[in-house]
């Protein structure tokens, strides 16, 4: 068993990567707005991504390459296709959850200097633990992160249980009207995660395995790991919107500070002063979690797939594209700081539009040749690859249809 804990690392990384605005804002909100009315879109969104999350394990495991190596097998036309992707969304997806982590930060600190001068503090943290720490740092960071982020929110839900005197209600809903489905989308677009941070699994399954060996049943495992934290905690957060803000009358601003303000004080309002550090050690760790590993995994994305496409090793290719996303997020941060609402929606809605490239590329990637036999999917997994990609096309489509 120790010798599992101490393999685990890259499924940790995804949960600090996945468990940020998708849970701390988006499901926040749908407890707030729909009480436990969209669990069902929270799992059944879950259900059909996960084989193209797990995919990312699977062929890092079974080969030792991730996921930018197979799609440059697949063709050169792919990997260009990922890269005008990820250049055209990791600025906005940076900057969205850069903005959040500071707005918390900014309310737990007395709001004295302000959320663009915290914005650019922990950009400013988060770059020093990437270039100074590098991934082993990261990786054992990510693993207390994680840790304290489950046991607070975890105890925070017990405890808003405990005082509630509110009937819960486990009717599920279907929004209809166009602001509910712009909702709904933009909640499954990143629960638990954009598909692209599949790529991002692939890079740190890889970067963990110069430090230590990994089998693919290991890597599996590890990730595993991660993706049911990602659910719990996605019930969790769900959960506390419900029990503390459904049916209460508060309308969230757009303004990061004041989001986060009026998110934490209604806990505290709602529960008791005990709420304010627990909420807030909560909703702090999971959204520097989020910015850390972001602005870690972009940067390695865009590396490794420069690297690829251009055939040259670039020495500082890394820092340089750290530079180049913290220039960017910096920049937008200065235009969009008080519309966080237009921001959140603007990269959760990207990263559902696009989830169907992923899902394609991954599944036809593992069930290629360019994956051992031994380690291709079984025929459960092919089963729900298709209905996944079934599903996340329709959503698609439905969401365009109404625009």
């Amino acid at each position: 068993m120790l010798n599992k804990l101490k393999k685990l690392g890259p499924g940790l990384l995804f949960a600090g990567a996945a468990i940020g605005v998708s849970h701390l804002v988006q499901s926040t909100r749908a407890g707030a707005d729909y009480g436990f009315g969209l669990i069902w879109a929270l799992l059944l969104v879950h259900l059909f991504k996960y084989p193209f999350f797990q995919y990312a394990a699977r062929y890092a495991g079974a080969t030792g390459e991730s996921l930018l190596e197979g799609y440059y097998k697949l063709g050169k036309g792919v990997l260009v296709i990922y890269l005008v992707l990820t250049f055209a969304t990791m600025f906005t997806i940076q900057t969205a959850v850069t903005i959040v982590t500071a707005g918390i930060a900014n309310t737990l600190f007395g709001g004295t200097i302000g959320t663009e001068i915290w914005s650019v503090i922990i950009l400013g943290i988060c770059i020093a633990i990437l270039i100074l720490g590098r991934y082993k740092f990261l990786d054992n960071l990510m693993k207390v992160i994680i840790v304290m982020l489950t046991v607070s929110t975890m105890v925070a839900v017990f405890l808003a249980l405990k005082d509630s005197n509110t009937t819960i209600a486990f009717e599920q809903i279907l929004p209809r009207n166009e602001v509910g489905i712009v909702f709904l989308i933009a909640f499954m677009g990143w629960m638990p995660a954009p598909l692209d941070i599949s790529v991002w699994q692939s890079l740190w399954t890889i970067e963990k395995k110069k430090n230590i060996e990994i089998k693919t049943k290991a890597a599996l495992f590890d990730f595993n790991i991660g993706y049911a934290s990602t659910i719990v905690l996605g019930i969790g957060f769900v959960s506390l919107g419900s029990i503390v803000m459904y049916n209460s009358g508060e309308t969230f601003s757009n303004s990061a500070s004041e989001f986060s303000r009026q998110l934490i004080n209604m806990y505290t309002n709602s529960l008791g002063n005990w709420a304010y550090a627990l909420i807030g050690i909560a909703a702090l760790t999971t959204m520097f979690s989020t910015t850390l590993t972001t602005l870690d995994a972009s940067p390695r994305a865009m590396h490794k797939t420069t690297q690829l496409l251009f055939k040259k090793n670039f020495v500082f290719g890394y820092k340089f594209w750290i530079g180049i996303l913290t220039i960017g997020t910096i920049s937008i941060l200065l235009f969009f700081i008080s519309e966080m609402g237009f921001l959140v929606k603007t990269a959760t809605v990207l990263s559902f539009i696009t989830a169907p490239f992923y899902a394609i590329v991954n599944y036809r990637l593992l069930s290629s040749c360019y994956t051992p036999k031994e380690w291709r999917p079984s025929t459960g997994l092919h089963i729900l690859s298709i209905l996944g990609i079934v599903f996340l096309i329709g959503f698609s489509i439905w969401y365009l249809t109404i625009l």
